[in-house]
């Protein structure tokens, strides 16, 4: 009779030809299985003495149990002694080498263990990625630091969490009284727009007649002065007397005139709660495309539209002015 070969199986899953799977139905080989985030333990499962025997790293397990945990990850001899030597795997970076004395405090321990694979990775990422197996380690380096990360997402969340709790308590204590006594107030505000803006209209008219009051006494001081000039070039003293009082007199209404017509604000309450009317300048949008073409090169309005452009590109909605591409990328 032909002699069967026991390592049939596992042979051929070396060369991804996985035969039937079936609970409690180990098959001899070399294999490799882990706990969820937990680093890889090598597997071997042989049969002798009439029962199956295995070895869960340096802990004997049952053959049955391990079996489907271990099953579609068969490893060679060669990697097998490699990882009982404590070598690690040519697919899965080192373990960092962190000890197991870790501060008790979470951020101080996972500053500890993130600093020591920075140091690893930053290493391994100043050479090109040329083998498979480098590639597995790649991966697996940025599973192992976006779970750090995970872990420090979660931890500050932890941390930060009874200080949200307690402003968001604190703002809901002061809300009202913040938000219902400041609406009034512009209400209130509002409410005097009209009577101000009337008052204002009313102080323009009143600023145009002062004005007109202002320059024709003006008009007449000047006059008297020349007369004054005039009468003292003609050595009549009295007349240039009267004629240059008459010029102060009304140089001094002018003046008086001239503050008259100074602009007054139009204003309600008192000092310390005065309310006038203050020039608020916005812009009215009278031509959407002409304004635009207008903002198109400010950087926000780029943002916003490549923005615009991913969401369409991503629900394959391809618009004018863009293509839709796409690209591959390690995730």
């Amino acid at each position: 009779m032909a002699e069967v070969n026991v390592w049939a199986w596992w042979q051929n899953a070396l060369e991804g030809n996985f035969g039937p799977i079936h609970d409690g139905d180990p098959q001899q080989g070399y294999y490799r299985t882990r706990f969820k985030d937990k680093p890889w333990e090598p597997v071997a499962i042989w049969f002798e003495d009439g029962k199956w025997h295995a070895m869960r790293g340096e802990r004997q397990v049952d053959a049955s149990d391990i079996w489907t945990w271990c099953c579609r990850n068969p490893i060679s001899y060669e990697a097998y002694n490699k990882a009982i030597e404590g070598a690690g795997w040519d697919d899965e970076p080192e373990a960092p080498a962190i000890g197991h004395n870790l501060p008790t405090d979470p951020f101080e321990a996972l500053t500890v263990e993130f600093a020591a694979e920075r140091e690893q990775a930053e290493a391994f990422l100043k050479k090109p990625i040329t083998t498979q197996a480098e590639a597995d380690r790649a991966a697996i380096w940025s599973k192992r630091l976006s779970t750090i990360a995970k872990k420090a997402t979660d931890l500050h969340k932890v941390e930060k969490q009874p200080h949200l709790d307690a402003g968001r308590s604190v703002d809901d204590k002061w809300r009202a009284l913040k938000d219902e006594p400041d609406a009034i107030s512009k209400k209130l505000k509002r409410h005097m727009d009209a009577f101000l803006q009337e008052e204002a209209r009313k102080e323009r008219e009143r600023q145009a007649a002062a004005r007109a009051e202002a320059d024709r006494i003006q008009r007449e001081a000047d006059a008297a002065r020349v007369a004054a000039e005039q009468a003292a070039a003609k050595n009549d003293n009295n007349a240039a007397s009267d004629a240059a009082a008459e010029a102060e007199r009304l140089a001094q209404q002018a003046a008086q005139a001239e503050r008259e017509a100074q602009a007054r604000n139009a204003s309600a309450g008192r000092t310390g709660a005065k309310v006038s009317l203050r020039t608020f300048v916005f812009a009215e949008v009278t031509d959407f495309d002409a304004l635009l073409m207008a903002l198109k090169d400010r950087a926000e309005i780029k943002e916003v539209v490549e923005m615009l452009a991913n969401r369409a590109a991503r629900s394959g909605v391809e618009l004018a002015g863009m293509a839709i591409r796409s690209e591959q990328r390690a995730a």
